[in-house]
């Protein structure tokens, strides 16, 4: 290593000590104060389906719609020096954007207002750039993954060389092959996103680190990260309406490693395994997805959320339309069971969501421990529950599967061929 390289290495290292002793200060300072302290660890939500976040943060609001900034393909957004090209063609995702440009420049417009320049390798970024848009430099192949979603879009373009540090443990992640290679220590541990080892993401020259929106609840982490001279780039594939938007954030990820085609072709095979599914008539059977959560409550998925939209997909009809929330970035509603009974009670299949706080109840008896009233539901006596788990959540490159697992219960078929829906027995 070079004498340069040291000396920015050891800056880095000290720029690391600095931003822990100002962590530290801040925390102390605001320990006497009326502020509501941060949440403890065992307090911190997990990013898992069932519980999610519940609603949008505060500091960035993710559109529902293209974003303004998107523009007609044959123009794009001027940027300083830089010949427009072409815009990303997408079918689903609607929370970002992809634009290219001559020398292989990439800019990426993404719901929540965040705006990112990719610069290729040997290359610099255009005088007069907007100060708000951040630089990523390429390569971008040493990746510090924070969330559980997003892996298995890496792993479905087989670039998973790319990520050197993630947030899961082997134990945590659903994605054979990344567990494997955590076990391995091909992909280390980095810490949780609200805690990552500042010395290991500068010993590891990570060049970017991607986030997902739980990062916001912790904003201190995201400016000390950055003052290691490691931008962050925030994803924002859960806020999605349509379950194959989700997915389509592979490609705008394989922007960012020059791996295009590989997503492209990965990507339009699930959209026709979606698209074949669709082509059949509607069952007109209903079916609720829930959890019993650990109040005694029932917990509904909102209406305009994407496992409901997969119900619909997949030819069923969710019973509980009505349920609407009025922050779009809410993902569960909560009800007594007397509620839930009420409509339940006639459904033709009911779904438990066994992941999170929830976890753990995957048979009947488990469930009747949880509410004896489920005893008088149609789907029970006609021996209709079944159970998703925490895989379902990570599994972000398989949506298109839980839809075919949805429409095959539809049509009678048992779990045998599934990929996510169990009966529960």
């Amino acid at each position: 290593m070079g004498e340069g390289s040291m000396k920015n290495r050891r800056f880095r290292l000290q720029a690391v000590w600095l931003c822990v002793l100002a962590l530290a200060f801040t925390i102390v300072g605001c320990s006497g104060s009326s502020a509501a302290a941060p949440a403890s660890a065992a307090e911190e939500p997990k990013e898992t389906a069932a519980a999610a976040p519940t609603a949008q943060p505060k500091e960035a609001q993710p559109v529902s719609e293209a974003t303004p900034e998107s523009a007609p393909a044959e123009e794009g957004p001027a940027l300083p020096g830089l010949k427009y090209l072409r815009a990303m063609e997408k079918k689903y995702a609607v929370q970002f954007d992809v634009y290219y440009y001559e020398g292989g420049y990439k800019y990426l417009v993404i719901g929540d207002g965040n705006r990112y320049l990719i610069v290729p390798e040997g290359k610099s970024a255009p005088d007069g750039l907007d100060k708000e848009i951040k630089v990523l430099r390429q390569p971008l192949n040493r990746i510090y993954l924070a969330g559980t979603s997003c892996m298995a879009l890496f792993d479905a373009m087989d670039s998973l060389d790319v990520i050197k540090l993630s947030s899961m443990k082997a134990e945590d992640c659903y994605v054979d092959r990344a567990a494997e290679a955590i076990r391995k220590k091909e992909i280390q541990f980095g810490g949780k996103y609200s805690e990552p080892d500042y010395e290991l993401l500068v010993n590891s020259n990570i060049s970017v680190a991607i986030e997902n929106t739980m990062i916001l609840h912790t904003p201190k982490v995201i400016d000390m990260i950055e003052m290691l001279g490691i931008p962050v780039f925030i994803e924002y594939s859960s806020y999605e309406p349509h379950p194959l938007g989700r997915t389509e954030w592979i490609k705008l990820f394989a922007a960012m490693i020059d791996r295009e085609d590989a997503a492209e072709r990965f990507y339009n095979e699930k959209v026709a395994l979606m698209e074949k599914i669709q082509a059949y008539p509607s069952t007109g059977k209903t079916v609720a997805i829930f959890l019993i959560d650990s109040t005694g409550k029932a917990q509904v998925r909102s209406s305009d959320d994407y496992l409901s939209k997969i119900i619909d997909i997949a030819g069923g009809k969710n019973p509980f339309t009505y349920v609407t929330v009025e922050d779009s970035g809410r993902t569960n509603v909560n009800m007594t069971m007397e509620e839930f009974y009420a409509t339940a009670m006639d459904v033709d299949y009911l779904i438990y969501n066994a992941s999170g706080y929830s976890g753990g109840v995957t048979t009947l008896n488990k469930l009747l421990e949880m509410s004896s009233l489920l005893a008088d539901c149609r789907a029970f006596k006609e021996g209709n529950i079944w159970w998703i788990g925490p895989e379902t959540y990570q599994r972000s490159d398989k949506l298109s599967d839980l839809i075919a697992d949805v429409h095959s219960m539809l049509d009678g078929d048992d779990d045998s061929g599934m990929t996510f829906l169990h009966r529960m027995e």
